[in-house]
């Protein structure tokens, strides 16, 4: 069957602003030598299989040991501990590329699947900022870069190859703290790499 859903993204991961991997369509070498993501995403509206996931939030978790578009990377899924056991199977096959969908064209990187966790997830924001949280294993938020026509507005970045969005905001990050799935991170530099953007996602 059919699915859609649609809602906000937001991430920062651990590479230098900018993250390579946004203008060499993922074959650069992340600058830590290692990428490490939180991508958090939440749905404001959808439904998949009649199970309506309107209001569900989760965060893929996301380590490369080199360029991603060479593979072997770490997958860890954390989903809203208010979702129902048909949101969590539901999100599970969209987020891991199962039910077709932008993740089925990442789901050939993926060497290893770490699991799933249950935490309370929230995305929240406006304007030039963001802010993510999953209970006590990840918190991270950024800011926009001000644009030169409108400061008000964050510079974009267009026709990328990110799942999210082919649009993204470019951001740096305020805090960034990862402790889930073996995948660790602490920087509060602003000096790291951040996105947010829409989202509408089908299958």
């Amino acid at each position: 069957m059919s699915w859609q859903i649609r809602g906000e993204y937001m991430e920062t991961c651990n590479c230098a602003y900018l993250c390579p991997c946004i203008f060499t369509n993922l074959t650069a070498r992340p600058t830590e030598g290692e990428c490490k993501a939180a991508v958090a995403m939440r749905i404001d509206a959808g439904e998949k299989d009649g199970t309506d996931l309107s209001g569900t939030a989760f965060m893929m978790m996301i380590m490369s040991p080199g360029p991603m578009a060479d593979g072997d990377m770490t997958v860890g899924l954390i989903i809203d501990d208010a979702a129902s056991a048909a949101q969590v199977q539901a999100v599970t096959e969209i987020a891991s590329g199962q039910a077709g969908g932008p993740m089925a064209a990442l789901a050939p990187l993926v060497g290893t699947f770490a699991g799933i966790e249950r935490r309370p997830v929230r995305l929240e924001g406006e304007g030039m900022s963001r802010r993510a949280t999953a209970g006590e294993l990840v918190e991270q938020s950024c800011t926009g870069v001000a644009g030169g026509a409108r400061p008000e507005e964050p510079l974009h970045i267009g026709n990328t190859a990110h799942f999210a969005n082919d649009r993204l905001a470019l951001a740096r990050n305020g805090q960034s703290r990862f402790d889930a799935f073996g995948i660790r991170w602490d920087d509060a530099s602003g000096d790291r790499n951040g996105h947010f953007a829409p989202f509408a996602w089908a299958g």
